[in-house]
C-alpha cells in the first residue's frame, strides 16, 4: 500500500511517500522532478498511517532542530542500478562535509568525466535530506544544481556547518 503525507518544514512543505513499510520519497513540494500527479498537494491535517512516515517526520524535525546528524529510516529507493549506486554513495558523505561531482564519480570507480552522469543521478534522488544529495557541490565550491533549489541547498549546508555558509554571508 502506498501512502503520501505532506508536512511542514522550515524550508517549505515536504511530501513523504511510503510503500510496504519503507520510505520511498521525501520531496519538497514544487521541487524539480516532483512525482507526477501530485502537483498541488496540501498539508495533511491528520497523522500519517504509515509508521515509517511518522518516524521520518520526527527525524527530519530533529535534523532541522540541530539534534540529528544521521537517519535510521527504512528506505526503498526506486531507480536504475546506476542511480541506486550513486544514491548509496551519497549516504557515505559525512554530515558537515561535501564532495564534488568528480569526487563522487571517483569513489564509484568512474573517471572524473562521468561527473555529469553522476550529477544527473544525484538530481533524481527520491529521498532528499536523508539521502544527502545537497552535500554534492561544484569543483570550484559553487552550490550548483539541487532539485529543491539552490537556496534550500545553501540552507541545508549551512545548517550542517559545511560548505555554503560562506556564500550565505554574501546574501
Amino acid at each position: 500500500m502506498i501512502e503520501c503525507h505532506v508536512g511542514p518544514s522550515p524550508l517549505g512543505h515536504i511530501l513523504y511517500r511510503a510503500e510496504d513499510g519503507c520510505l520511498t520519497g521525501l520531496f519538497f513540494v514544487g521541487q524539480k522532478h516532483f512525482p507526477d500527479g501530485l502537483q498541488e498537494p496540501t498539508l495533511s491535517d491528520t497523522a500519517p498511517r504509515a509508521r515509517v512516515i511518522a518516524e521520518a517526520r520526527e527525524q527530519v524535525g530533529e535534523y532541522f532542530a540541530g539534534a540529528r546528524q544521521d537517519f535510521s529510516i527504512a528506505l526503498q529507493l526506486h531507480g536504475t542500478a546506476f542511480q541506486r549506486q550513486v544514491w548509496d554513495a551519497l549516504r557515505q558523505i559525512p554530515f558537515g562535509d561535501a564532495w564534488t561531482y568528480g569526487d563522487l564519480a571517483r569513489r564509484l570507480g568512474l573517471p572524473a568525466g562521468a561527473s555529469r552522469a553522476v550529477g544527473s543521478a544525484n538530481g533524481r534522488n527520491p529521498v532528499a535530506i536523508i539521502v544527502p544529495c545537497h552535500r554534492v557541490i561544484g569543483v570550484d565550491g559553487e552550490l550548483t544544481g539541487y532539485a529543491g533549489g539552490v537556496d534550500r541547498k545553501r540552507h541545508l549546508l549551512t545548517l550542517e556547518g559545511g560548505p555554503g555558509r560562506e556564500q550565505l554571508a554574501l546574501f
